[in-house]
């Protein structure tokens, strides 16, 4: 074997080595400059047009941690557009009319969150705007090369808390079945968990929710990353749900079980060092090991295949429409909300002048002065009345929160609004039993004392504990531009002993003639 004298390497490694040299990258087509400068001019209008949408969104993944990992969100989605540079330069971009449906559909949305006073309608028709500008500028090619990372930016709509007090129940039953097992005895009242140490609650921090949001996301992150095959994407989605869930029962049980045998003030040291990142990166690695054996893709592995690449390449080359038409329709899309909100909100509807609850037979009015401090919550309403009424030795307390409207803030069921609020020293237990056109509830609250609680939601005729069915006959309203007022009512009596104070509650209601004839004395001039 001899050596080249001059450059003292093989021939045959020289001729390796000149098969070797890496390609240039292929540069950006002038139909690519175009398109992305398009495309930059549509996301900075929607930006500005939504800025008050886009500026809440960010505020609530910097304040709110349960949405904190929607800060990485942006960088992964750029992340995920590089890892498929390569095949999308060779995609001729082009202008798409169905992408302005998908616009259309945000535009509707936006406006209805609007009406309704729903601000996940709104990010989320945020979101839809830039999904759909996207769609209608680069083309239908474009699209598909870029449907993952498109359906991925659905991860930046906060979205999920609704799920609290659903975990918090899961997450109390877990624990009591663990506890259990290890011979612990404890009592369980909705999410209050009761031991010979101390009176746990499954707080609405300690739901797990955070976590499995996130997880959830990393998750979809996952299945597309690192998996080929739909069953086992389904497969690692799956165990990012149950796997969080479950872990978090076993974190609510441990600071249990450590505060039996250690004490609370070691558990809950404990604890606050436990949750937290430490918990969820306990929880990646585990949900991370379920799956490792199984990975299917390879590093090297394109995440858009050779012949789809190839195929939305030939495609991308024959002649598309106009770009006029489209651009046209996109900007009168971004317009017409806009142009709907400067219409302005309905005119104020008129209010009884009262400013005491009216009497109800058989019942004494009395000043409210309750066993421990509790307040309802009714931000920006124009007036609250609050008495107590006495029967037979048994008190119910009645409160009513008067709106001569609603908009952005001053929403009856909003977040926060009623009976707990969030930054009170009321905890919710569980749901009470059913109430026609209301909702019953039974909470806590310091030295341990318990109330029942009825709430009703009223606008215009309409009364319902639904939140769903006020925000439909707020939205119906604000979208007709007819004036309607509102009412927040809670009657509720706080409990002497062990029993329920309902029967009470029924009681008073029935003598006032029920709860909607209640609500409508309230609201009538005196």
């Amino acid at each position: 074997m001899h050596l080249c004298p001059r450059c003292k390497v093989r021939p045959d490694m020289a001729s390796i080595a000149a098969d070797a040299v890496p390609v240039s990258p292929q540069p950006l087509s002038a139909a690519w400059r175009m398109a992305l400068i398009r495309l930059g001019v549509a996301w900075a209008a929607i930006l500005l047009v939504f800025a008050r949408d886009a500026a809440d969104m960010v505020m609530i993944w910097w304040d709110s941690s349960t949405f904190n990992h929607i800060l990485l969100i942006p960088f992964i989605l750029g992340w995920l557009v590089m890892q498929r540079e390569d095949e999308l330069k060779r995609i001729a971009p082009s202008v798409w009319a169905p992408g302005l449906v998908v616009m259309a559909a945000a535009a509707g949305g936006w406006v209805l969150g609007e009406a309704a006073g729903v601000a996940l309608a709104r990010h989320l028709a945020l979101v839809m705007f830039l999904q759909g500008s996207t769609l209608a500028l680069l083309g239908p090619q474009v699209a598909r090369a870029l449907l993952f990372p498109l359906g991925y930016a659905l991860f930046l709509v906060p979205v999920g808390e609704e799920l609290v007090p659903r975990l918090q129940v899961i997450t109390a039953d877990i624990s009591m079945a663990l506890l259990g097992m290890t011979g612990i005895p404890a009592h369980i009242e909705g999410v209050f968990i009761s031991t010979p140490t101390a009176l746990f609650r499954v707080a609405e921090a300690c739901s797990g929710v955070k976590f499995l949001i996130a997880m959830l996301a990393y998750g979809v992150l996952v299945a597309n990353v690192c998996f080929k095959s739909w069953p086992r994407r389904i497969g690692i989605i799956t165990v990012a749900i149950i796997v969080p869930v479950l872990a978090n029962g076993v974190r609510a049980f441990g600071t249990i079980y450590i505060a039996h045998h250690h004490g609370l003030d070691f558990a809950a040291g404990f604890d606050h060092i436990f949750y937290g990142w430490v918990f969820f990166a306990l929880v990646l690695l585990l949900v991370m090991a379920i799956g490792w054996r199984f990975f299917d893709r390879q590093v090297t592995d394109p995440f858009i295949e050779p012949a789809l690449a190839e195929r939305l390449a030939v495609q991308s080359r024959k002649a598309g429409p106009q770009p006029r038409p489209v651009l046209i329709g996109a900007a009168l899309l971004v317009a017409a909300p806009l142009g709907w909100a400067l219409a302005g909100l309905p005119a104020p509807a008129s209010l009884p002048a009262r400013d005491t609850l009216p009497d109800i037979a058989g019942w004494q009015r009395q000043n409210y002065d309750p066993t421990a401090e509790w307040t309802p919550r009714a931000d920006g309403s124009n007036r609250t009345l609050i008495a107590s009424f006495v029967r037979d030795g048994r008190r119910v307390d009645v409160f009513a929160a008067l709106y001569d409207g609603q908009s952005e803030g001053r929403e009856i069921t909003g977040f926060g609004q009623g009976a707990l609020d969030p930054d009170g020293t009321w905890s919710w237990v569980e749901a009470g039993p059913a109430l026609a056109d209301g909702r019953a509830d039974i909470i806590t609250g310091p030295s341990r004392v318990v109330r029942d609680v009825a709430t009703f939601y009223r606008v215009g005729d309409v009364q319902t504990g639904s939140n769903l069915g006020i925000r439909l006959e707020s939205l119906k309203a604000r979208l007709l531009r007819r004036s309607q007022s509102a009412m927040i009512l809670i009657v509720s009596a706080e409990r002497s002993g062990n029993g329920s104070e309902r029967t009470a509650i029924d009681a008073l209601l029935a003598d006032a003639g029920g709860a909607r004839k209640l609500a409508e004395t309230v609201l009538a001039e005196r």
